[in-house]
């Protein structure tokens, strides 16, 4: 991996949720160059084994743990391996997080003949939004942060210069249509970084967040991209409104993310929540 800049995380240990995915198997890689050991964690065992042997083979140090962020127990029972076979973490990237159809309306705007149920009965208006949907994505994105958080953060008080990055995300600032649960979710992190921060403070765990604007992952590629590789024609709006005019790629995070966890660069950095879009949060439509 060819690194923006080069830190020195040698004797760190880094837990990284929804590490098999895009975004956040980057942040693993990225750190494990930089001499970290690196806990992958994934729902799916093989999607993180995956990631962990990349690491390995490259010879850096990384283990691959199944892991459930909403359930304490399984989440506990990572630590407890992490703890025996890595050390205990002193760097913890809450990356687990996602969307789902359940959460989102099938239109943009809400139109008068959409009132009439007689006539909406194939989309999913605000009125027909699924509680449990709404729950489920909440929950992934919230509590997927503040458990894990519960879980490695005592430890990490022991540790010297520990740092929690999560990872928001530019709805959280400019709410985008069709999504208010994603949307609502990510800005509950995004308040939640700042609260831990403050309450932190004492114990001297730093925690900011990252905010990405608009990138191709495995979890939107079916939103963004028709089969034959093709813009949606929600990808053509979104890139619109995208002063540089295109997708983010993942390695223009690793910047802000070995920035954000070396104490020497950004020690005195507690609190924030940095928008990495493209100029999209800047751009009025004008």
């Amino acid at each position: 991996m060819n690194l923006p800049l080069k830190i020195d995380l040698s004797g760190k240990v880094a837990v990284v949720t929804g590490a098999g995915g895009v975004l956040c198997s980057s942040f693993a890689e990225a750190l494990a160059e930089c001499g970290a050991k690196v806990a992958v964690l994934d729902l799916r065992l093989d999607a993180a084994q995956a990631v962990a042997d990349r690491i390995n083979a490259n010879g850096g140090k990384a283990g691959a743990y199944a892991c459930n962020v909403l359930d304490k127990d399984s989440l506990n029972a990572a630590k407890a391996a992490i703890d025996t076979e890595l050390g205990q973490c002193s760097i913890l990237i809450n990356g687990a997080g996602g969307n789902n159809p359940k959460g989102s309306t099938t239109k943009e705007y809400m139109e008068p003949e959409d009132l009439d149920p007689e006539m909406n009965k194939d989309i999913t208006t605000f009125f027909d939004l699924d509680p449990k949907g709404i729950e489920f994505v909440f929950n992934l994105n919230f509590l997927g942060t503040l458990l894990p958080t519960q879980v490695f953060a005592r430890d990490m008080a022991k540790q010297a210069d520990p740092v929690i990055i999560n990872i928001s995300s530019m709805n959280a600032f400019r709410p985008l249509t069709k999504i208010p649960a994603y949307s609502g979710a990510k800005a509950a992190v995004s308040n939640f970084t700042q609260w831990l921060a403050v309450h932190f403070a004492k114990v001297g765990i730093r925690c900011n967040a990252m905010a990405p604007g608009f990138f191709v992952t495995n979890q939107n590629r079916a939103l963004l991209m028709n089969p034959d590789g093709s813009l949606t024609p929600r990808s053509k709006k979104i890139l619109a409104a995208t002063p540089m005019g295109r997708f983010g790629e993942p390695e223009e995070l690793l910047g802000t993310l070995l920035w954000l966890v070396d104490a020497k660069a950004s020690g005195f950095v507690n609190g924030v929540v940095i928008p990495i879009d493209g100029g999209f949060a800047a751009y009025s439509g004008v």
